[in-house]
C-alpha cells in the first residue's frame, strides 16, 4: 500500500499538465469545423457580451461546436472512469465498460426504437423527442437488471457468472441487431449504421446536463470507493479482512457503471476502446493507486475523445466520419501493442 502513495506528488503535476492540454483541445474543437472561423471570433461568441459578430457566427459556436465539445469530455471521461473501476473490480486489464452486457442491451434498445418508429414519426421529430435515447436508456437497464439477477444468489454476486452472462447477453442483442437490420429501410438501416459507429453530432444542451451530472454522481462515488478498490486489487479475501464488505462493493459499483455506461451509449452511440485503452495509460503514468487513477483517466478519457472527434469531423470536412470508427482506428492498434509487451505477464 506505501509504494502505491510513492507516486501521489508527480500525479499532481501530471494532472494540472492533462488539464492544460483539455483546455487547449477544447479552443482548437471550438474553432475548428468545415467553416473557418477565427481563434478570436470563436471566443467572442462564448462571451456573454452581444459581440460585433455575423449572427452565423454565434449561432456556429454556441448551438454546434461549443455543446459537441462539452459533450465529448463527459462521454469520455464517463467510458474511461467505468473503464477504470471495472478493470480494478474485475483485476483483469482486459475488462472494460461493456462487459457486463449493458452496451450490447442499450444499444438493442436504441435499435428497436429507430427500426420501429423510424417511419412513424418524423426524422427530426424522433431525434428531438429523444425516443431512442429513452429506448436505449431501458434496454440498458434491462440488461443490468437480468445480468445482476443471474450472478446473484444466497452466497452473494458471482463476478465469472456475470461475465458470463454478459458475454450470453451480447449474444443475443448481437442477433437482434441483426435482425433489426434485415428489416429494416433504407433510412432506419442508415440511423442504426450511424448509432453503432457512435456520433457526438447530436449534441445538445438537454443531453449535456444529463452528461455531466452523471459524470459528477460517478465521480464522486467511485473516488469515496477508492481505497476499497485498491484493497480489492490484492484479492477479495484479503479485502474481506480488512472489513471490507465485498459484496456490497460489487453491487454498487457494477449498478453505477451499468447507469453510466447506458446514459452514454443513449446520448452518442456505440463508442468503444475508451474504457479499455484509457486506464491502461493513466495506469501506467500514474501507477495502480486508484485514489489518482481515477481522476488521471477522467481527464485523459475527456481528452482522447474529444481529440478523436475534432479527427472525425475535419479529415474529410465537409463530410463527417462517425467517432467510433476514430477511437476503433486509435485504440486497436495501441491495445495490440499492449498485449504484445505483456503477454508474457498476462499469460
Amino acid at each position: 500500500m506505501n509504494e502505491l502513495m510513492t507516486r501521489r506528488v508527480p500525479v499532481r503535476w501530471m494532472l494540472l499538465f492533462a488539464t492544460i492540454l483539455l483546455y487547449t483541445a477544447m479552443v482548437s474543437s471550438i474553432t475548428l469545423g468545415p467553416m473557418d472561423i477565427s481563434i478570436t471570433d470563436s471566443l467572442k461568441a462564448l462571451l456573454p457580451i452581444k459581440a460585433d459578430l455575423p449572427n452565423y457566427v454565434s449561432v456556429i459556436i454556441q448551438q454546434v461546436r461549443l455543446p459537441r465539445t462539452l459533450l465529448a469530455i463527459a462521454i469520455g471521461g464517463i467510458l474511461a472512469i467505468c473503464g477504470a473501476v471495472m478493470q480494478g473490480l474485475f483485476r483483469n486489464p482486459l475488462a472494460d465498460p461493456g462487459i457486463i452486457g449493458v452496451s450490447a442491451g442499450a444499444s438493442l434498445g436504441a435499435a428497436i426504437a429507430i427500426v420501429l418508429f423510424g417511419g412513424v414519426i418524423g426524422h427530426t421529430a424522433f431525434l428531438t423527442m429523444g425516443t431512442v435515447p429513452l429506448f436505449a436508456f431501458l434496454g440498458g437497464a434491462a440488461a443490468t437488471f437480468a445480468i445482476y439477477y443471474l450472478g446473484t444468489n444466497s452466497n452473494g454476486t458471482s463476478v465469472t457468472i456475470m461475465l458470463l452472462a454478459g458475454v450470453a447477453l451480447g449474444a443475443i442483442a448481437g442477433a437482434g441487431m441483426g435482425l433489426l437490420n434485415y428489416f429494416a429501410d433504407d433510412q432506419a438501416l442508415r440511423d442504426l449504421s450511424l448509432w453503432t459507429m457512435g456520433s457526438l453530432a447530436g449534441a445538445s444542451w438537454d443531453a449535456i446536463i444529463l452528461a455531466y451530472v452523471s459524470l459528477f454522481v460517478l465521480a464522486f462515488f467511485y473516488q469515496r470507493n477508492a481505497k476499497k478498490l485498491n484493497a480489492l486489487l490484492l484479492g477479495e479475501a484479503e479485502a474481506r479482512h480488512m472489513g471490507i464488505n465485498v459484496q456490497a462493493l460489487k453491487r454498487q459499483l457494477i449498478l453505477l457503471t451499468a447507469a453510466g455506461v447506458g446514459i452514454t451509449v443513449a446520448l452518442s452511440g456505440m463508442i468503444g476502446f475508451i474504457g479499455l485503452v484509457v486506464p491502461h495509460i493513466a495506469r501506467m503514468l500514474t501507477g495502480p493507486d486508484h485514489r489518482t487513477l481515477l481522476p488521471v483517466s477522467l481527464v485523459l478519457g475527456g481528452l482522447i475523445l474529444l481529440v478523436s472527434d475534432m479527427i472525425a469531423r475535419t479529415i474529410v470536412a465537409p463530410l463527417e466520419i462517425p467517432v467510433g470508427i476514430i477511437t476503433a482506428a486509435i485504440g486497436a492498434p495501441f491495445f495490440l501493442a499492449l498485449l504484445l509487451k505483456q503477454r508474457g505477464r498476462l499469460a
